[in-house]
């Protein structure tokens, strides 16, 4: 509302000044140096809160300190060595080493600038070369330029520091005390970032907290919905409140391009990759991983991209992401990496790796953490031309005991799902025929709850089938698959328990779905099976406990389905990718449409994750037991929330027919007033009954044109 106020302004005064607005570039228009016209930007505000520092401008250089101390002489081959040295790491600038020398003596002072092209080579520099050994009396010291000058701000003498009365801070959680027990979402259309609750009672989303410009590129939730977190040039920041978005706290790091919270929301992890200056040489990666709460960096690492390009799922410029995966639990205790034939587990007390090195695993191609304990199963393919076979093995952290080990052979790929209570492991095997010239597909599936962790084998009735999609149920036993040939594969549902037995069992088999994809309620019980992409957004939602088919529907052009935390709500989203329908819906959990809402150039729709309840196993099956004696309070407000929301419809129908009744009066009292011209015209007839009159065909003669031409007749002519 306010760019709006603002906008009418500039036209009232453009159309005063007779200026046409329509001539005008006005995102051209730059002000002098140090002009704000009176604006104060967010930026201006971080500085004033935390009086920033600047950097000096000296970034690309690095001093080297402990060399030798040369005489004249032997000058040229020490500076030769350090050039050799320091040229490996980054292209120094031309002039870029300068070795002081004392006039007095004509020896060096035992230290050296150097000048690289970039901060990031030179901080590469610092990094690599710090510590190190040109021989027994001298080991290098290496600091940036920019930091003496921080250095000669320190004081002489010590001072405690000022202590700061405490201030309450706000209750992160109070969204979840909401008297309607709703969630919350946000949504990214153009410019705006939006926050709001799903009022499904109301069948509208009902607004919390909007700003332009939020975050320049996404945002995310943290895994316990505390925080919201926004990316920006400078960095990443949070956001959180009791009544509003504040922002709690901001982790400086440049060009950040990926963030990624630990399961807990105690670390963020934010990640970058910048350009050399050697277009040869491979992009710099810088990782960054902070303390949430106090934005301290605890430990970051840096490399070139190869260094960080080894696993995960997805990311940009090479390296997949997440680079680090962390433990399972909210204790954070672990996160880990794949490197080149290692596997490097780290411990978050002192950021270091575990027992002091890396897990050796010859050739490793994927790793997974179970979600809720200190457990990693690890995938090596074959080896040796098939000699040595491919295996899957779980190891326990931080003993890095392996648990269980499973060999498997012609394999051609794997994938590793762990069902959300760790409960269960199913890998995805796909094999070579004995010819080589084909794959089938089967299950391997561990129990790693029960003793000795038994591993059983899953089979499909046609080994030939693709499996397109597979999905555990939260908190459950039983999983989905979709496989067979598009575009109507078969959806078969197992169970990992059926009465007493503990052997794997199918429940059913859904003959030609057009799905591609399997959503699951985070309550387990229900399931969309959805078609997305080419199936144009075929929903089913089906029941697993009763197998039966609740709802159909389509939401055209779906690209992305998410269930609320809570499993009451789905939501359905076409984003940008598309041209039109951009917009979200909102389906109840058996496929009742509720609303929808339409917006240009939509981005992003994210549920905000609730944290674990509370409430005990025991508590949670006695208030199921009761849910009627429960419901019943619920149901009186929905009763009431329905008859208020008759009312409205009632009234909104009354006025749309007070409109009606309006119109047809105004339009009569025009009739009226118009009768005499219509006698009139009709010579004297009074009657509007159109069947008083008889209609007759009239023959109308009438000359067109006239046009006259002299013809010429020569005599003789017949």
């Amino acid at each position: 509302m306010a760019d709006v106020m603002i906008m009418k302004e500039i036209e009232d005064t453009a159309l005063r000044l007779g200026v046409d607005l329509s001539t005008l570039d006005l995102d051209s228009i730059r002000l002098p140096p140090g002009e704000t016209c009176g604006i104060v930007s967010d930026d201006e505000e971080v500085y004033q809160e935390d009086n920033l520092e600047f950097e000096s401008g000296f970034g690309n250089i690095v001093v080297v300190d402990n060399l030798p101390v040369v005489p004249r002489e032997k000058f040229e081959k020490l500076e030769g060595v350090v050039r050799k040295i320091y040229s490996q790491i980054g292209v120094l600038k031309e002039d870029g080493l300068w070795m002081p020398v004392d006039p007095e003596t004509d020896k060096t002072l035992g230290y050296c600038f150097v000048e690289y092209n970039t901060p990031q080579e030179a901080e590469l520099a610092k990094e690599k070369t710090n510590g190190y050994k040109l021989d027994r009396a001298h080991i290098f010291c290496v600091s940036m330029f920019d930091d003496f000058d921080k250095f000669m701000k320190v004081p002489n003498e010590w001072a405690p520091p000022e202590t700061k009365p405490y201030a309450p801070g706000e209750n992160l959680q109070h969204w979840l005390t909401d008297s309607k027990a709703r969630d919350q979402f946000v949504i990214r259309a153009g410019s705006d970032t939006e926050v709001l609750w799903n009022d499904a009672r109301h069948l509208k989303p009902d607004p919390v907290y909007k700003r332009a410009f939020w975050t320049e590129s996404f945002v995310q939730w943290s895994p316990l919905g505390t925080y919201l977190a926004t990316v920006h040039r400078q960095g990443a920041a949070v956001w959180g409140g009791s009544s509003s978005f504040n922002r709690l706290m901001r982790y400086a790091h440049p060009q950040v391009k990926l963030i990624d919270f630990s399961p807990g929301e105690k670390y963020l992890v934010t990640y970058s990759s910048h350009e050399p200056s050697n277009p040869r040489d491979a992009n710099r990666v810088v990782i960054n991983i902070f303390d949430v709460r106090t934005g301290k960096v605890m430990r970051d690492f840096k490399g070139s991209a190869d260094d960080f390009a080894v696993g995960g799922a997805g990311g940009v410029t090479g390296v997949s992401w997440p680079v680090f995966k962390w433990s399972g639990g909210r204790d954070d205790k672990y996160f880990a990496r794949m490197g080149k034939n290692v596997l490097s587990v780290y411990e978050t007390e002192t950021f270091s790796l575990v027992d002091k090195k890396s897990l050796k695993v010859e050739n490793i191609m994927d790793f997974c953490w179970s979600p809720t304990d200190p457990i990693i199963a690890l995938f090596v393919p074959e080896m040796g031309g098939g000699n040595q076979p491919a295996r899957v093995s779980l190891i326990q952290i931080p003993s890095k005991e392996e648990l269980r080990q499973k060999n498997l052979f012609s394999v051609s790929d794997c994938k590793i799902y762990w069902q959300s209570n760790g409960d269960y492991l199913a890998v995805n095997v796909e094999r070579y025929t004995k010819t080589k010239k084909s794959t089938y597909t089967g299950f391997e599936l561990f129990r790693i709850k029960e003793r000795d962790i038994p591993i059983e084998v899953l089979e499909l009735e046609n080994k030939n089938d693709k499996i397109i999609a597979f999905a555990w149920e939260p908190k459950g036993h039983r999983f989905a698959v979709i496989h067979g040939d598009n575009p109507k594969p078969d959806v078969s549902i197992y169970s990992m328990r059926t009465g007493q037995n503990s052997r794997v069992s199918k429940l059913t088999t859904l003959k030609g779905k057009q799905a591609n994809a399997l959503f699951w309620s985070p309550a387990g019980r229900y399931i969309v099976l959805a078609g997305l992409k080419g199936f144009n957004g075929q929903l089913e939602f089906y029941n697993v406990d009763e197998l039966e088919t609740m709802a159909t529907a389509e939401h055209f052009m779906a690209t992305d389905i998410e269930w609320d935390p809570t499993g009451r709500y789905v939501a359905t989203a076409v984003t940008s990718v598309h041209e039109m329908e951009n917009g979200f819906n909102i389906w109840s959990f058996n496929g009742k449409h509720l609303y929808r809402i339409l917006k240009d150039h939509f981005f992003q729709f994210l549920w905000r994750p609730r944290p674990p309840s509370f409430l005990s196993p025991e508590k949670e099956e006695e208030i199921a037991k009761n849910l009627k004696k429960y419901s019943k309070k619920y149901e009186a407000e929905d009763q009431d929330v329905s008859l208020l929301l008759s009312e409205q419809e009632r009234e909104k129908r009354r006025m749309l027919k007070e409109d009606w009744d309006k119109w047809v009066n105004e339009w009569k009292r025009i009739h009226e007033e118009e009768s005499l011209h219509r006698q009139k015209l009709r010579d004297g007839e009074a009657s509007d009954e159109e069947e008083e009159y008889e209609a007759k065909d009239i023959e109308v003669e009438e000359v067109i044109d006239v046009k006259e031409e002299v013809l010429h007749i020569e005599y003789g002519q017949e």
